[in-house]
């Protein structure tokens, strides 16, 4: 197996970047405030457009991936996001003020399209590569993107807190560091033969299959009940519960992560039974986001936010682990059906937590019933938002198990000795 690892580094690279991609633009949107003056509305566009190029690359590949030369199309990830992380860095360069947004834009473009040709065709990658347990790879692939969100915020935060704000452009370029370090590592390996749907069999075949459908549906669920959270959590902490932000972020939005990168490094060293494990984690996911929402003690609060991070830690990867035991040899146009399940979950559910808190916020009876319960409109918003968002992993465990039903004879559905 040794000929695969340096594939399986240049992997792991890929998922670093889009670590890097999902988590830098959050980090500095008070700096691009402060700087430039951006509004928020502007700033929280950077946000949507990193989802919605994801989005549009995820659907791509699951229409046409029989279209692509998925060899070149992997190695060019690394160039791609590297090419973005420089448009970006340079953004004031070429821009002044307020039209430094259009710069920062366009480089979000570039580097989100980067992160969804990753999204969509690593873990096939991975899923092809010879292993005595494909699982455990698969779950080790998605842990280091759980590390490597943990990584990027502290070597961001040291980094600002030394140099200061206003050296953000050197933080970016500093991190191209890791798209260089992909460059090299794709160079000269072989990729793996990755069937697209001209060889698995049609696409309408395949998307007439139920069971493919549900675990669309699951990883949707899966990753609304991860990212609402990690989106929410510094919001919740300070704006419901009082946390000051220092606190809420290094207790609540660090432990998430770190509990979130902790859950899949167990599974890949120990994991077994994926289907107990994803029905576990969604149960506690559910119990955990309610205990944050009906709790006013502060420290029950931040304990339960933080402990999502650790059931939700399967609910992404454990469903491509489901996905490529039950549909083998789907091929990239099942994983890029799957990215943009959970893509299209990791948009949604955070955005209808906003919208509910904006709604309580702005109703009387919401002003009202707050007034009753002797908290704040805004306190008594997030809570709504965060109870509603409980949904998502309660609805989960009904459609896993609507997943064992059509699939018994699944070697994920029994015990594994």
């Amino acid at each position: 197996m040794n000929k695969f690892k340096r594939l399986k580094l240049a992997c792991y690279s890929s998922n670093v970047s889009m670590a890097t991609v999902s988590t830098l633009s959050p980090l500095l949107l008070l700096t691009f405030r402060e700087t430039y003056g951006i509004s928020y509305s502007l700033l929280g566009l950077l946000v949507l457009i990193n989802f919605c190029t994801q989005l549009i690359v995820d659907t791509a590949f699951s229409v046409f991936s029989h279209k692509f030369n998925i060899p070149l199309a992997v190695k060019l990830i690394p160039v791609i996001s590297l090419v973005g992380f420089v448009v970006y860095a340079l953004s004031p360069v070429f821009f002044e003020g307020q039209t430094v947004f259009i710069g920062l834009a366009i480089g979000t473009v570039i580097f989100s399209a980067a992160s969804g040709l990753a999204e969509v065709l690593i873990s096939p990658i991975i899923a092809a590569i010879p292993s005595d347990d494909p699982d455990r790879e698969m779950s080790k692939l998605h842990s280091v993107f759980a590390w490597g969100v943990v990584g990027i915020v502290l070597f961001s935060t040291a980094f600002l807190a030394i140099f200061g704000q206003n050296s953000w452009q050197w933080l970016v370029l500093a991190l191209c560091s890791i798209s260089v370090a992909g460059i090299i590592l794709y160079s000269g390996v072989k990729i793996p033969d990755l069937q697209s749907d001209d060889r698995s069999g049609s696409s309408s075949s395949v998307l007439k299959n139920g069971t493919l459908w549900l675990c669309v549906l699951s990883i949707f669920l899966g990753g609304s009940a991860e990212c609402v959270m990690s989106q929410w959590c510094s919001t919740y902490l300070e704006g419901a519960l009082g946390i000051s932000k220092v606190i809420g972020d290094i207790f609540g939005v660090a432990m998430f992560s770190l509990a979130l990168g902790l859950g899949r490094s167990l599974y890949s060293a120990f994991g077994k039974n994926i289907m107990r494990v994803l029905i576990f984690g969604a149960i506690g996911a559910t119990v955990c986001y309610i205990t944050a929402a009906i709790s006013n003690a502060a420290l029950v609060g931040l304990i339960a936010c933080a402990l999502t991070g650790f059931f939700t830690s399967m609910l992404w990867p454990g469903n491509l682990i489901v996905v490529t035991d039950i549909h083998k040899g789907g091929g990239v146009m099942i994983f890029a059906l799957m990215a943009a399940g959970g893509d299209l979950g990791a948009s949604i559910g955070p955005q209808l937590v906003g919208v509910i808190t904006d709604a309580v916020i702005g109703s009387d009876f919401g002003i009202s019933l707050a007034a009753d319960l002797s908290l704040s409109p805004e306190q008594l918003g997030l809570k709504v938002g965060l109870l509603v968002a409980a949904l998502f992993p309660l609805i989960l465990v009904f459609v896993l198990l609507l997943i064992l039903r059509h699939h018994k004879r699944c070697r994920l559905c029994v015990s594994e000795n």
